[in-house]
């Protein structure tokens, strides 16, 4: 089978030593993760852990189905690309000096469509959104013409192609459970 990158969407309660739960699924498989990120989603209450992994896609359905049998996992997921909205951040320190000798800020922001978050005497910081091709290239030109003193790149955020977050309509199904047993209770 064919070895690419997916990523696993993990949608939880913001539960103590969830993180250490799902990592320990990977790390008995011999899996490594790509990269990770945790954040609040747009259902109130509900966290998102966005998971980059490379694999085989029965590798990845197996990992999937290990995290949503864990009880505190609410559903889990895995996506191709083509499924998905996503970018990287990435941070970008170089010495101020460097980058006048250089010459013009103007070139890396029009190439590189970067943003300037920080200039002083001492370095310039550099911001880049984009995937990890776009932040690797700039990478790499900098480290070559002008030097990177520090480099930091976020792990992947990623929404849905689709109307709404999967997890809505499968909260949505068991409100209706729920709601047909408290009826037939009523009886």
């Amino acid at each position: 089978m064919e070895t690419k990158l997916y990523t696993i969407t993990v949608f939880s309660e913001n539960t103590v030593g969830l993180l250490n739960q799902i990592t320990v699924i990977f790390t008995r498989r011999g899996l490594n993760i790509e990269t990770l990120s945790v954040s609040p989603s747009a259902l109130k209450g509900i966290h998102k852990f966005t998971i980059t992994l490379l694999s085989t896609q029965d590798v990845v359905e197996k990992v999937v189905k290990q995290i949503d049998k864990r009880v505190d996992i609410l559903k889990a997921y895995y996506n191709t690309d083509e499924d998905l909205v996503h970018q990287e951040l990435a941070l970008y320190k170089l010495a101020t000096d460097k980058v006048l000798e250089h010459g013009s800020v103007e070139y890396f922001i029009r190439k590189y469509n970067i943003r300037v978050l920080e200039i002083s005497n001492d370095c310039t910081v550099f911001l880049k959104a984009g995937h990890y091709a776009e932040t690797q290239a700039l990478f790499e030109e900098l480290s070559q013409t002008i030097g990177v003193l520090q480099f930091i790149r976020s792990g992947r955020i990623a929404i849905t192609r689709s109307k709404v977050e999967r997890l809505s309509d499968m909260l949505e199904g068991m409100r209706k459970i729920q709601e047909k047993k408290n009826e037939n209770r009523k009886f």
